[in-house]
């Protein structure tokens, strides 16, 4: 599993590479059929920093240049296309690695030192568990990929039976955060901040996929979400309350939703109802539902009960009139 070729160029990053960088970016770019200026900013873009003349690359790095190179060259797509596409990878193998490193290395030198052995460095370690368990990763990684390019397409599929514009559509976004959170954090030592952010968007996520609905992205301590009709991002955000803020052990939480046409674009969301959401959880009781008048026009009377609040001036929408709602 090859992990960010241009970063290294130490012995802890060749350990994990496998490889010995013997090649410069003119030379991969040459054997990858690139242009120079082209192979740097796909590297810049995929979130590697360039090593100038060094010696600094390997044969994986010609590799991933020639097949973007390739692509590129059947006409389907730019370059500037490429870019964006690369990006996202870039970001999202960022974020796993971050992932994996702060979940598995720790209780790695944890089993080293419990088996009776000396704790391993944190290459150790990750080599360790590349050696024995990079196999499986890889299957899980092309799994995961495979079945959320499938959810992707069929998202598109629906939103274009519905409008011309395939890249908008209308949803009910969800903003959930923390009460009190920078408190908190000034509160707990970083251990336990990290377990509280951890469980807080791990229990988040289950709730979001069991109700049908969609993770955007997470904040630390605040999540963003999606569902396709107003019901169900109720039911989203109910349940997110019901394990997170009932849980005595959990800090509360607050609410917001609000429905209306978004833009969705490269894995986010964009609109004024995704703003409207972040801004109705200001206004939010503690483990209470916020909504706007769209999302309360939509949500069936005999299931669900709301009530305005007093009218109040929110940041780029003027003097709103939010909603409560709970369950009949």
């Amino acid at each position: 599993m090859s992990e960010e070729p241009l970063a290294g160029g130490d012995d802890d990053a060749r350990a994990l590479l496998g490889q010995e960088p013997t090649l410069t970016a003119a030379e991969v770019a040459a054997r990858a059929g690139m242009p120079l200026p082209q192979a740097r900013r796909l590297w810049r873009t995929l979130g590697f920093p360039e090593r100038g003349d060094e010696r600094a690359y390997n044969e994986d790095d010609v590799a991933a240049m020639a097949a973007v190179a390739e692509f590129i060259a059947t006409g389907l797509i730019d370059f500037d296309l490429a870019l964006n596409v690369v990006r996202g990878a870039g970001l999202s193998m960022a974020r796993l690695a971050d992932w994996e490193v702060g979940a598995l290395i720790q209780r790695i030198e944890e089993a080293f030192v419990e088996g009776g052995g000396d704790a391993p460095t944190p290459t150790e370690a990750a080599d360790w568990a590349l050696e024995k368990y990079g196999a499986q990763f890889e299957v899980v990684l092309l799994y995961a990929w495979r079945r959320h390019l499938a959810a992707a397409v069929a998202r598109l599929e629906s939103t274009r039976a519905i409008d011309a514009d395939p890249h908008t559509t209308a949803l009910t976004v969800g903003f959930a955060d923390i009460v009190s959170f920078t408190a908190l954090s000034n509160e707990l030592s970083r251990e336990k901040i990290g377990d509280l952010v951890e469980v807080f968007e791990a229990r988040c996520g289950d709730v979001i996929a069991s109700n049908g609905g969609r993770l955007i992205k997470s904040m630390g301590d605040a999540v963003l979400f999606v569902n396709a009709d107003a019901l169900a991002a109720f039911a989203t955000a109910e349940g997110i309350i019901n394990v997170v803020g009932r849980d005595k052990r959990m800090p509360d939480v607050r609410i917001g939703l609000a429905t209306g046409s978004v833009v969705m674009r490269l894995g986010d969301v964009f609109g004024p109802p995704v703003n409207l959401a972040a801004r109705l959880t200001a206004v939010a009781r503690r483990n209470r539902v916020i909504v706007d008048h769209e999302t309360a026009g939509l949500l069936p009377t005999d299931q669900v009960e709301t009530r305005p609040l007093p009218a109040r001036p929110m940041r780029g929408f003027g003097v709103m009139e939010p909603l409560t709602a709970r369950r009949v």
